[in-house]
């Protein structure tokens, strides 16, 4: 476990709050609270209070802090919660609300300038959800989800147009990593997506981003987009004519790459088992599902999304709000678990 002292602060949002976010984050808290010293959540003080009811028969106190000064004053076995703005009205649990999904969104986007300014070391979200977010009008229903509306704080940050500002997902367990050439777009985008440039990108962005967690240049295997990686044309000419150009333009920058293979066994050959060593570090997939369906069936309690390409660190876990569940007291924590440890390693490095 690793719990290292931080410099500063890591932040973990609340997420829709009427969802699961609020509860997992909770449980953390009273499951590892070693992991979770020098975190604070950044949300609603009666939502929090309310979740950690939820979370063991003794709740753990929670402790409002004025600002991120405060933090050293919190006692142990708290859970810090800085307030984003006014107090959050009772949302129904397990229902859309836009509401829920402005305050979310609110959260998420302050945090981010937080972090982009300095002022805290990691950012670890808890789950939005996106009809909620759509609901809420602007401007968060120009996002899709969380790596959008980070990518574009970023860019107004940095003072640059969202497209000089790219980012790209990985979802990550002990087992398997995937890097996500296009996120959330409907399939017929994501095929048009598969361009020289993105793919280029993709592999730029994930031998640098997880080049510093290895500590070594990541040996990645690119997925091609057609059964059989195109079967030499047979079935499609995009591995030909597009991926394999961008495969070897990021080889001549030093990337250790590999492919275009089939899809439908890359991922068995990467990955990690016990005792086995991987063949490759991570997957590049051409679009969302055929990234995450792999990493998900392995188990989603364990999986972690990290956002490359970010001048922040940001990770997730790799579930949703999960409303059929949300109040039962039933939430698993793993994978908020797994997302700020990952945090706290991708700070270190």
């Amino acid at each position: 476990m690793n719990t290292t002292a931080l410099t500063k602060p890591i932040a973990i949002t609340l997420g829709d709050a009427a969802g699961i976010g609020p509860e997992i984050i909770a449980k953390a808290y009273r499951l590892q609270p070693d992991l979770l010293r020098g975190c604070f959540v950044w949300g609603d003080v009666a939502t929090m209070r309310s979740a950690a009811a939820l979370a063991g028969a003794v709740p753990y106190p929670v402790a409002q802090i004025g600002g991120l000064q405060e933090m050293a004053d919190v006692p142990p076995h708290c859970i810090p919660v800085l307030q984003e703005g006014a107090p959050l009205q009772e949302v129904a649990l397990g229902k859309v609300s836009a509401q829920a999904g402005a305050f979310a969104g609110h959260c998420v986007m302050a945090a981010a300038r937080a972090a982009m300014r300095g002022e805290i070391s990691a950012l670890v979200t808890a789950p939005l959800h996106k009809e909620a977010l759509s609901a809420a009008g602007a401007p968060f229903n120009q996002f899709p989800g969380h790596t959008e509306m980070l990518q574009a704080v970023a860019a107004e940050h940095l003072g640059l147009p969202v497209a000089q500002v790219p980012v790209r997902m990985m979802l990550a367990n002990d087992e398997l990593r995937t890097v996500l050439v296009s996120i959330h777009v409907s399939l017929r985008d994501a095929i048009a997506a598969v361009s020289y440039d993105n793919v280029l990108q993709t592999l730029l962005i994930t031998h640098a981003s997880l080049g510093k967690l290895l500590g070594r240049a990541p040996r990645m295997a690119v997925a091609g987009l057609n059964p059989h990686a195109g079967e030499g044309g047979l079935f499609g000419r995009e591995e030909l004519d597009i991926i394999a150009p961008a495969m070897a333009a990021a080889a001549a920058q030093g990337c250790q790459v590999s492919g275009p293979w089939a899809p439908d066994t890359v991922f068995m050959r990467a990955r990690k088992r016990s005792g086995q060593e991987a063949e490759f570090d991570a997957v590049i997939a051409m679009y969302h599902d055929q990234g995450l369906i792999p990493v998900k069936y392995l188990g989603v309690e364990k999986g972690v999304n990290v956002t490359l390409g970010l001048p922040l660190v940001r990770t997730s876990p790799d579930h949703g709000t999960a409303f059929d569940i949300a109040g039962s007291g039933r939430a698993d924590p793993s994978s908020l678990l797994e997302a700020i440890r990952m945090a706290r390693a991708l700070v270190a490095n």
